[in-house]
């Protein structure tokens, strides 16, 4: 069934804005003569780890360019294609995985950053890689790993720090820091009407910026972007999540139609959200050093994002009997594996599939290094790095005989 009839029968009322003509004429102006914001990152001060001849940019191979190619070609992006996006116990082709979910964000975000003439290559490699360290069955997942992590360790997990670990530390790509540092503060369930930027210049203080994620709880919340091109990668993740949400929970009955939700100017439709906020946002944001969305907007955004909350992701997986489930199966693995490391057994999934499989992948890192590590991260490497469906395979490989298990919401139920 498409959905486009549905929409058509749940007209809301609330238009889909246009541009400000004036404002359209200019653009249209300003890229006929090849015109780029003053406040767009610069492919040349571009900053790597490493100072190495291949990463040097061409023309056939832009800066920036080469950092979405190393993000497309890390084991860990296939991952993308089976994780959760929100509903995690249901088997159902219609609804988006976290796959199709990155490619909606660096859509929307590439349209707003050339509107606003700023660097595209930069905002794709930052959309394309800012969820490559989430775990399986989405945000309850994430949640359950934090819990027993913090457990053992006092510190905390959260999936876009964990995005920076993957691709920086343990497959080690030599990725820009600009990019990394627009994976790691896209924290999308933050939103905020206006997002200003704090220049970085320096892995030093990135690195200082990613520990102070692990120890502080609240770190995550106050990340500020270092580029205004990751100011944009930011809203794009709300904006490309808040109305695909709710065509999911359509498709699968969460909700009869868009008409629970309230909006006085956003829109209550996938597309009219979309639409609506990308209007806002470049009316609100071309050439200042900023991003910025109406106080309208913004207000009506919140109460769109809190609604979400109420009638969509309370009934994430729609079964709590699954969650609670969950969180004892992301537990007992955590513990065997943990054990499987400190007594060296060889055998475990962790050394025969997560280890060696980080060897064969990942660039200038030896096993003996890796496991001077703390064992802890090691197990949340491995957990993190799971598909929901090799989660389940795993844990029925380690425990054949428990009775715990998690119960999918079939096709035919």
């Amino acid at each position: 069934m498409g959905f486009d009839g549905i929409y058509k029968k749940q007209d809301d009322g609330i238009p889909y804005r246009e541009l400000d003509a004036n404002l359209a004429k200019k653009i249209l102006e300003n890229k006929s003569k090849g015109w780029v914001s003053p406040y767009a990152f610069k492919d040349a001060d571009i900053i790597r780890r490493e100072k190495k001849e291949h990463d040097e940019a061409t023309v056939i191979r832009p800066a920036f360019d080469r950092d979405i190619e190393k993000i497309m070609y890390v084991p860990a992006y296939n991952r993308y294609n089976d994780k959760t996006q929100v509903f995690s116990f249901m088997h159902n082709d219609d609804i988006s995985r976290r796959g199709l979910h990155v490619q909606y964000v660096s859509k929307i975000a590439r349209n707003i950053g050339g509107l606003l003439g700023l660097n595209t290559s930069l905002i794709e490699a930052m959309a394309l890689g800012h969820d490559i360290g989430h775990t399986p069955f989405g945000h309850v997942g994430e949640d359950d790993l934090n819990n027993v992590y913090n457990k053992h360790t006092g510190r905390f997990f959260n999936h876009n720090v964990h995005s920076v670990r993957v691709l920086d530390k343990l497959y080690r790509r030599n990725l820009s820091l600009q990019t990394l540092d627009g994976i790691l503060c896209h924290n999308g369930e933050i939103a905020k009407q206006v997002l200003e930027v704090k220049p970085l210049d320096s892995f030093d203080a990135f690195d200082k910026k990613v520990e102070n994620c692990y120890v502080e709880k609240t770190a995550v919340a106050k990340l500020v972007p270092g580029t205004l091109e990751a100011c944009v990668v930011r809203i794009s993740d709300i904006i490309a999540y808040l109305g695909k949400d709710r065509i999911d929970a359509l498709q699968i009955g969460a909700i009869d139609d868009e008409s629970c939700f309230d909006s006085s100017c956003l829109g209550r439709t996938n597309t009219k959200i979309i639409n609506n906020m990308i209007v806002d946002i470049v009316e609100n944001s071309y050439e200042q050093d900023h991003i910025k969305m109406s106080k309208e907007i913004f207000d009506d955004l919140c109460v769109a994002k809190k609604q979400n909350a109420e009638l969509i992701y309370i009934k994430e997986g729609m079964s709590e009997d699954a969650n609670m489930n969950l969180d004892a199966m992301t537990t007992r693995l955590y513990e065997k594996f943990l054990d499987d490391l400190n007594s060296e057994d060889k055998t475990s999934p962790i050394y025969t599939h997560h280890i060696a499989s980080l060897m064969r992948n990942s660039n200038n890192i030896s096993e003996e290094d890796y496991l001077r590590e703390d064992a802890n991260d090691i197990v949340v490497d491995y957990l993190a790095s799971m598909t929901d469906t090799y989660f389940m395979a795993v844990y029925d490989h380690t425990f054949p005989e428990d009775d715990l298990n998690i119960y999918f919401r079939g096709y035919f139920k």
